[in-house]
């Protein structure tokens, strides 16, 4: 899947949390938290649960990684 959890885990430094700390308040079980560390789907729940902890929005956690197929043998237009 072509998304990165790199922004949460840039948040959470700067809101001096650890992933721990995050599990805990977000109530996030902890398969999910491997699957956040893996760049994995997550349910949408869990994402909104996160920004409501951390009092931020989806952009702030998830970033979108554009993908291009060979086929085309180019990299999508932006």
């Amino acid at each position: 899947m072509p998304i990165s959890y790199k922004p949460l885990w840039k948040l959470l430094v700067e809101k001096d949390m650890s992933k721990a700390d995050l599990r805990k308040a977000a109530d996030i079980a902890p398969n999910t938290m491997t699957k956040l560390r893996r760049n994995e789907s997550v349910s949408l729940d869990i994402l909104c649960r996160i920004c409501d902890t951390l009092d931020c929005d989806f952009c702030d956690i998830i970033s979108y990684i554009k993908t291009y197929t060979e086929e085309t043998n180019h990299e999508p237009e932006c």
